[in-house]
């Protein structure tokens, strides 16, 4: 089995509530990544507000490293990204969040050690800040309206970073519990249908009935049936063969 690239450190720049604080944790582990770094939080560390909104995240906050500064936050780090959602006036590499994770994969993947920054709730990172990144993150958000609660922003990295190092199926069938149909058993519920509907005079004209009846088996061979739904089917024409019996 090959070894994952090692996955970035989430930084947290004088983060405002401990709330954010702990959903940004909890968004990072839905995704698989467990090191943050929190550096300078408004109001104090710990924070139980930060553990009560992490949830089962709550390990993530006990391992996180407290940080004085932006310099210590990224001591032995190789590459940092910066998230922003405004214009900084400053020459910078801007990439997409997918980019960016992409990049960072590839980086931990030689061993290196990459660091995403986050801004604190009101403003966002500080010029200062952006300065010591490699590179800036902006999500392609509505212009109009461009500011990311601190924790969707780590939500958005992380998938892209989960993304880049799984697979994901982009469509399955739940089937709960049930199986597919077989081939024969749709067969059968096709010669079910047809001759209950022969016995009630619906193919006419008869020069239209072939035509009618091979619209028909199209229509079954069409349908991705479990098991359970051809006796369904069954079920529900021999009651109504009842019915019209009985009347």
């Amino acid at each position: 089995m090959t070894d994952l690239p090692r996955p970035p450190v989430f930084v947290l720049v004088r983060p405002q509530m401990g709330e954010n604080i702990g959903a940004a944790a909890r968004a990072m582990w839905n995704f698989g990544l467990d090191r943050m770094r929190i550096v300078d939080p408004r109001d104090g560390w710990p924070n139980q507000k930060a553990v009560a909104m992490a949830s089962g995240a709550g390990r993530l906050l006990d391992e996180a490293s407290l940080c004085p500064d932006l310099p210590a936050a990224l001591e032995g780090v190789d590459m940092v990204y910066a998230t922003t959602a405004r214009p900084r006036g400053l020459t910078k590499r801007v990439v997409t969040p997918e980019q960016a994770m992409a990049e960072a994969r590839a980086h931990g993947a030689e061993g290196r050690r990459v660091a995403v920054l986050f801004g604190p709730e009101r403003a966002g990172l500080e010029n200062h800040d952006i300065a010591r990144a490699n590179a800036i993150i902006s999500v392609p958000v509505n212009p109009e309206f461009a500011s990311l609660n601190l924790a969707q922003c780590v939500l958005l990295t992380a998938y892209e970073w989960r993304r880049q190092n799984a697979e994901p199926v982009a469509s399955q069938m739940e089937l709960a519990g049930a199986d597919w149909a077989s081939a024969i058993e749709v067969e059968k519920l096709a010669d079910h249908y047809e001759q209950r509907l022969e016995d009630a005079g619906f193919f006419y004209p008869e020069t239209k009935a072939e035509g009618m009846k091979i619209v028909l088996r199209n229509l079954w061979s069409r349908m991705p049936l479990t098991r359970a739904d051809v006796q369904i089917f069954h079920g529900a024409l021999r009651q109504m063969v009842r019915w019209k019996e009985r009347g």
